[in-house]
């Protein structure tokens, strides 16, 4: 990764639970809160390997406390639920904005098939 792969722009949106990023004119992503939980690249939730993943429920009201920059490649999220421990490289970030309507219908789809009844 170069330091041209970074986001040209990060903002924390409390009000709207939205982490927009920027990368140059042309990509701007709306990511929310909870998508970007239970997409977390932590190893607690996506596990050590293949077909590991954990599915992440619950987090329709997390928060993020703080976004801390990690070297020229990363940005650490600080989630209210106490959740720290995901690096969210630009390259991840960029991927979660580009597959995200079809990231978050997995998820949905994943949800409904394990927890009949919930409600989404």
């Amino acid at each position: 990764m170069t330091e041209m792969d970074a986001p040209s722009e990060i903002r924390l949106r409390r009000q709207s639970r939205v982490l927009e990023v920027a990368f140059g004119e042309k990509e701007r992503y709306q990511l929310p809160f909870e998508y970007l939980r239970v997409y977390s690249p932590s190893a607690e939730v996506k596990g050590h390997g293949p077909g590991q993943r954990t599915l992440v429920l619950g987090k329709q009201a997390v928060g993020i406390r703080d976004v801390e920059p990690v070297g020229q490649y990363a940005v650490r999220l600080l989630f209210d639920d106490g959740h720290d421990s995901g690096l969210y490289s630009w390259e991840y970030l960029r991927e979660l904005g580009r597959a995200q309507s079809s990231l978050w219908q997995r998820y949905l789809d994943r949800v409904r098939a394990e927890t009949p009844g919930a409600q989404y």
